[in-house]
């Protein structure tokens, strides 16, 4: 098997294909071999923004003739051939054992997150005449949004809303670290959408989680003036942004980047849990533009993280154990994640953490999980290997 190309099949029937090849011809040729001339009820792709989204969408449609493909570009993608950046991850969906339907959902104005609500409530109706097709399960949501839409708190609390009682992950669409343009395709076409909305029905039992690996310190920090629009925040303690930022983790501003917001999240408190509010850069200005929804007034914690790998392991241990062993995963990993493994060079130890458990997905700018968008998380979905009943 190539170095540059990598397939798993699950005990489900889920097949997937990796590749790092630069030609994106060459790369969606090579994955449409790996797969085998089996039909396949939706491919799932997550693709790095190298591949130019219009060509890459052509290349599919030719592969994929009469498969719906779905997907999204990221900041990095992992799969069989470990953690990437600039390759294809595809995820194949069998004609049997899974039911998929899904749905654009229109820019989220408004008028948008109402009709999020509808869409999502439309699926679910849909989804119930499942036992139609055979596929005795359960079901499971998965949302792919627009990472620069500025919108995934609003549109993740709409969708949840109409989900009610189904189970939601999903991650934000990236482009590296540009942060200046994203891609959302749906059934073969690429489309100006917020996000994708996925309902998964599966003969196979699965569980949703998240992990995360940070803990509070005693260091408050207080939005004093921002752009809640932008996700822009002017100052803190009313003091300028960055500079009382950095002041608060021990670092000059000019030593601050991604690696420094990914080593010391900001998180907010929600019902007694932290949850992360991620700075992604800063301005020229001084200012720091955030993953998630800011306002004045919000009291900020800045946080540590505590040891990824065992916190990870801890997590997907506890899944295995539950499902009575795990066949595969489609998770959604913050990018800040991946940077501070990197910063704290323990990248290699979740790589292999992902390939043992089967971990396949992107590298997103956003998490989310039920009705929360988050940050600096990885959420996800795991399947066990024996079907409902069996």
């Amino acid at each position: 098997m190539s170095h540059n190309l990598q397939s798993t099949m699950a005990t489900c029937g889920i097949k997937v294909a990796a590749t790092s090849l630069s030609s994106t011809r060459e790369a969606v040729r090579a994955v449409r071999a790996e797969l085998g001339n089996e039909r396949f009820q939706h491919v799932i792709a997550f693709f790095s923004i190298e591949h130019d989204p219009q060509q890459l969408v052509a290349e599919f449609n030719e592969a994929f003739p009469e498969i719906p493909l779905s997907g999204c570009s990221t900041a990095g993608e992992f799969g069989p051939l470990g953690m990437m950046q600039g390759g294809i991850v595809v995820i194949a969906f069998p004609e049997r054992g899974f039911r998929v339907l899904s749905e654009a959902i229109p820019d989220a104005t408004a008028p948008g997150l109402e009709r999020a609500t509808q869409i999502a409530r439309r699926l679910k109706i849909q989804a119930s005449d499942g036992h139609n097709r055979g596929v005795m399960g359960q079901l499971f949501a998965l949302m792919l949004t627009d990472g620069l839409s500025n919108k995934e708190e609003a549109l993740t609390a709409a969708v949840h809303w109409g989900l009610d009682n189904i189970e939601l992950i999903g991650g934000s669409a990236g482009d590296g670290l540009a942060f200046q343009r994203t891609a959302l395709v749906h059934n073969g076409r690429i489309v100006r959408a917020s996000a994708l909305l996925f309902l998964i029905e599966s003969a196979y039992p699965f569980r949703v989680f998240k992990t995360q690996n940070f803990e509070p310190t005693p260091i408050k920090l207080v939005v004093t003036a921002a752009n809640t629009e932008n996700r822009i925040v002017y100052e803190l303690n009313a003091e300028p942004a960055a500079r009382e930022y950095a002041a608060a983790i021990g670092l000059m501003p000019n030593e601050l980047g991604p690696f420094s917001f990914a080593s010391y999240p900001l998180v907010v408190k929600i019902g007694g849990d932290y949850y992360c509010r991620s700075i992604r850069n800063m301005n020229p200005d001084g200012s720091l533009s955030f993953f998630c929804a800011i306002d004045e007034g919000l009291v900020f914690t800045v946080a540590r993280p505590r040891d990824m790998v065992k916190s990870t392991l801890d997590t997907l241990d506890r899944v295995d154990r539950e499902l009575g062993g795990t066949d595969l995963i489609i998770g959604f990993d913050c990018i800040l994640r991946r940077l501070d493994a990197e910063s704290r060079q323990v990248r290699r130890n979740v790589d292999e953490i992902y390939r043992r458990f089967g971990v396949t997905g992107f590298h997103t700018y956003g998490e989310q999980y039920n009705a929360m968008h988050l940050n600096q998380t990885l959420t996800g979905v795991a399947f066990g290997k024996s079907s409902v009943g069996a």
